[in-house]
């Protein structure tokens, strides 16, 4: 069964929600799914709706300036449409630790994930062998400060080349530019651990273990030009005790890291997030 996903934003008016399905109904379309949400404080509206293609009477390829003309300007919609049927092509960022490119690449060779993986870039050779492994193509760029625009700009021809509909950072220890962010609007996805900012670094579990927490997480969210400050999709939290050393919040973390972030991954591939501003909505 292929079926279209439709995600609309607009202020709340009584009566969307009765136009919107009617509007499905009239050509066909049997509603398989429906989601929305107001936001009391904004008064915005918020709708996911899916529906069976089978027998609809609107073309696919006319379906969102269709519904657009008919409903979208009378409400003054924003509106996101995709089809159950395509896949979304993803690229994987990595720098040297391998537990988040590990679990991505189970998922969408396993059939978890609805997703192809044609390459992985890398600002260091270290994991070349996994890639090669799982028979993936592996681009090593080596970044600087001297060359990190002409090097940017590489990985963007390569992203561009193979048709890539969104890049998971799994643990790439570089900051994009700028431009590079902005280029891809709510199509990169980060993971990071939640201590920051108290404690940033390179050994943040180590910091948290002379701090003796008692909770320690993790964080995946859309990466913007603001530095870890971007639409959050996914968080969680694992405890701590006295018992626990460095070696021991490192595992926890890893595991947790994994986690959140194939749990953001996967509800963007489903289609189940809408973002406002620098929140997300994030569907069922």
């Amino acid at each position: 069964m292929e079926t279209a996903i439709l995600l609309i934003q607009c202020k709340d008016q009584m009566g969307i929600i009765a136009e919107v399905t009617q509007y499905v109904h009239m050509y066909n379309g049997n509603i398989i799914n429906l989601e929305q949400h107001t936001d009391k404080e904004s008064g915005d509206f918020h709708m996911r709706l899916e529906w069976d293609l089978m027998g609809y009477t609107i073309e696919k390829a006319t379906i969102k300036f269709h519904f657009d003309q008919g409903i979208g300007k009378k409400w003054k919609m924003e509106t996101q449409l995709y089809f159950s049927a395509d896949t979304p092509r993803v690229a994987v960022f990595v720098s040297k630790m391998s537990h988040c490119l590990y679990d991505i690449l189970y998922r969408v060779q396993s059939g978890e994930w609805k997703a192809e993986l044609p390459l992985i870039i890398s600002n260091h050779p270290n994991l070349q062998s996994i890639a090669d492994r799982f028979g993936i193509a592996y681009h090593h760029i080596p970044i600087s400060k001297s060359n990190k625009q002409e090097q940017e700009a590489v990985q963007r021809e390569l992203l561009e080349s193979h048709n890539i509909d969104l890049v998971i950072l799994a643990r790439y220890m570089q900051i994009l530019t700028d431009d590079f962010a902005s280029s891809w609007k709510n199509r990169i996805i980060n993971i990071h651990h939640s201590f920051l900012p108290a404690f940033p670094g390179a050994r943040p579990y180590h910091s948290a273990y002379e701090r003796g927490v008692k909770i320690i997480g993790a964080t995946s969210h859309y990466v913007t030009k603001d530095l870890d400050e971007g639409p959050i999709i996914a968080q969680d939290v694992t405890r701590i005790s006295h018992v626990d050393a460095p070696k021991d919040l490192i595992k926890k973390g890893k595991d947790l890291e994994k986690l959140v972030l194939s749990r953001a991954v996967g509800l963007h591939l489903e289609r189940k997030i809408l973002v406002k501003g620098n929140k997300t909505v994030i569907f069922s």
